[in-house]
């Protein structure tokens, strides 16, 4: 029941996050415009256009989310779980993009010796663009301590990367009046973080896809289960994980003695599974062998 509720939790806070996200994110990219074609900046405009592009990421999180709540059907017998998994990678795959955009925008402001000039209003909603969107990238994270989803993680960091960008782009502002060549050199270190964020949420979204192995927490749980039954630890082996979002199905071996009736050998596979799908949330299937002697 407690991983119930937090499994309901975890898909409200997500969803009310990317609201939230795609409303601040539409707000900011109409300020950053307007100042940008004020001031005549080229860099804020195209900031603006970035932070647009976070709003695209909080939809693809609705409907991440949305989509994994499907029940299962005939042709997804596991459930939508891992729709969560693919919006996560689309995330990670913008960070991609943004990043190598700010590499290469900044090599061409590099070789071109290009400086800005940068005025108060222009300073000004950078800065307001700062507060909000580490704002926003605060909630997400608090929100994914809270319920742990990869999604809320994945949409956390694309909020900071704008945020770091963002930060950037006002220190360049002011350093520019100094070296003509600060904003170029910014633009590639924020270029690195971002990649770097993408690296980490792309890499852990492939594993889970992939598959992972069970930890030996969660062994040690289903071992102290399978003993309340008569089960001795050493006869408990091959654990099968598969991850489908929020829904888990298990699979392993359990040796039961050899003179054991069919009936009481169902009765405690069925005993042990209930047990395991109460406390851990998981989809049991038990494959029983002979307990050799």
């Amino acid at each position: 029941m407690m991983v119930k509720t937090l499994l309901r939790k975890s898909v409200k806070l997500t969803l009310l996050e990317a609201r939230i996200a795609i409303v601040a994110n539409i707000l900011l990219f109409g300020l950053k415009l307007w100042a940008g074609t004020v001031v005549g900046s080229i860099a804020l405009i195209a900031d603006a256009w970035h932070t647009l592009s976070d709003s695209v990421s909080s939809i693809v999180v609705l409907f991440g989310v949305k989509v994994a709540q499907k029940p299962a059907d005939h042709e997804h017998p596991y459930g939508h779980g891992r729709a969560e998994l693919i919006a996560t990678l689309a995330i990670g795959v913008m960070l991609v993009v943004v990043a190598w955009s700010f590499l290469r925008e900044s090599w061409l402001r590099l070789q071109g010796g290009e400086s800005v000039v940068f005025g108060a209003l222009a300073i000004t909603v950078t800065a307001i663009s700062v507060v909000v969107k580490e704002g926003l990238a605060q909630f997400a994270f608090r929100a994914n301590k809270k319920v742990t989803s990869n999604i809320l993680r994945a949409d956390a960091w694309h909020h900071r990367s704008d945020a770091i960008s963002s930060a950037a782009l006002l220190v360049g502002m002011f350093l520019s009046f100094c070296f003509w060549w600060m904003d170029g050199v910014l633009g590639f270190l924020v270029a690195l973080m971002i990649g770097y964020a993408a690296f980490e949420i792309i890499r852990d979204s492939i594993h889970q896809f992939l598959g992972r192995a069970v930890n030996p927490a969660t062994r040690e749980k289903i071992r102290d289960i399978c003993k309340e039954y008569g089960v001795k630890s050493e006869s408990i082996h091959h654990f099968h994980k598969h991850e489908y979002g929020d829904h888990m199905e298990l699979t392993f071996h359990l040796r039961l003695p050899n003179n054991m009736t069919v009936e009481t050998a169902h009765e405690i596979v069925k005993d042990i599974e209930q047990r395991i799908r109460d406390e851990l949330d998981m989809e049991t299937t038990v494959h029983v062998e002979p307990l050799v002697r």
